[in-house]
């Protein structure tokens, strides 16, 4: 029986770039980091509001990773959509989609990874 959800794993082209967006858009912080027995690089975040953590991989000497569009997104609760939004556009992370206020009253909006994941931002109806 399945009794806790642990991790989720996204491979992709760039660890550190990809690791310090993490950090600077959304505000994860990397828990531990280890080379895997394949010889993987890998680091494991912090993932707000519970004990899940995001697997960011990369794998040398593999392809090279080619997100396709919608393929996966991540999807965070934010308090105030209009602020966050605000302080990734001084950051330098645009909105890439949104805001949009759903029919159930929450808002949100998306903006892209270095890969090309997409990262959902929900602000839900109070």
């Amino acid at each position: 029986m399945v009794t806790k959800f642990l991790h989720t794993r996204m491979r992709v082209n760039d660890l550190e770039r990809t690791v310090k967006f993490y950090e600077d858009a959304v505000g994860l912080k990397v828990n531990s980091r280890r080379t895997s027995p394949r010889g993987a690089l890998v680091a494991f975040l912090s993932m707000p509001g519970t004990d899940a953590e995001l697997e960011i991989c990369q794998l040398p000497n593999s392809p090279s990773v080619q997100v396709q569009p919608d393929l996966m997104h991540l999807a965070f609760e934010v308090d105030d959509l209009a602020a966050f939004a605000a302080q990734l556009a001084k950051k330098g992370y645009p909105l890439s989609d949104g805001p949009t206020t759903t029919s159930s009253g929450s808002i949100l909006a998306f903006i892209d990874g270095p890969e090309g994941y997409e990262i959902e931002f929900i602000q839900k109806k109070s």
